[in-house]
């Protein structure tokens, strides 16, 4: 599942295809709003909001969507043939010379811009916010605290406590922080805020870089560790979720805490 900084990323992507520009044509195809016509509304932008899209249209409309596992956007010119089968394609927002294609997305929601809040009310501080402040990282080390007996690495990507990490920069924030992934929030409540910390700095890192960074240890199983030249592991997590995540360390310098 793409994370903040990749959503982030999509979010621009998407601004420099419709911002400011009147929609000539719309299609959402799901049956809720299979008959509204946005046709004429200027789009203002899109913003974020952990791992959530928020496209808004006009004065009035928040479109709401988010990739979950295989959802994409694509900006396209006005005629090119579609990168996608047409019955994966979610919402088609077209100008006078874009298409933007809402491709396999799992949540299309067009929200009244007054329940926009409706959103993300029960989830935690976003780290890529651009007022992220003090308060923020204390309000999402206070959510953490309250997973105490939680894996860091399940509580870290439990989007209820803090915004925008997923399993990738869950991973590299616990190798940088040289803890092992199954260790308890209570074990680490004092590192929290500096957990808060470089978990914002690795996504707005990952967006200044046009490349894929090159992860310290997510997706590098049975390669050495950059540090210290140990095999990275790669278990499987997430079992508060009912769907297993793949989490990787270096048994180095990330210890496992029952072993200790």
């Amino acid at each position: 599942m793409p994370e903040g900084d990749m959503v982030w990323k999509t979010a621009r992507t998407l601004d420099r295809a419709l911002a400011g520009h009147a929609l000539t044509r719309t299609d959402f195809r799901v049956p809720r709003f299979a008959t509204v016509d946005l046709s004429g509304e200027i789009v203002t932008g899109t913003t974020t909001y952990g791992k959530n899209l928020l496209t808004h249209i006009g004065d009035d409309w928040t479109l709401h969507t988010h990739l979950k596992m295989d959802g994409v956007w694509r900006a396209i010119p006005v005629g090119q043939r579609w990168p996608s089968p047409a019955h994966t394609v979610r919402v088609v927002l077209e100008t006078a010379a874009t298409q933007a294609l809402g491709i396999l997305l799992g949540v299309v929601e067009l929200l009244p811009r007054a329940q926009e809040p409706s959103v993300y009310r029960d989830l935690g501080p976003d780290l890529l916010s651009p007022e992220w402040t003090a308060d923020n990282e204390a309000e999402a080390v206070r959510r953490l605290r309250l997973l105490d007996d939680m894996a860091i690495f399940d509580a870290l990507r439990d989007q209820r406590a803090v915004a925008g990490l997923g399993t990738i920069w869950a991973a590299e924030t616990l190798y940088a922080m040289g803890v092992h992934p199954q260790t308890t929030v209570r074990a680490v409540d004092e590192r929290l805020p500096r957990m808060m910390q470089i978990g914002r700095l690795k996504l707005k890192e990952s967006i200044r870089t046009r490349r894929p960074p090159e992860n310290a240890v997510y997706g590098r199983d049975r390669r050495p560790c950059h540090r210290c030249g140990t095999m990275v592991v790669r278990i499987s997590m997430g079992e508060p979720e009912g769907r297993p995540r793949p989490a990787y360390f270096c048994p180095h310098c990330q210890p496992d805490p029952a072993q200790r």
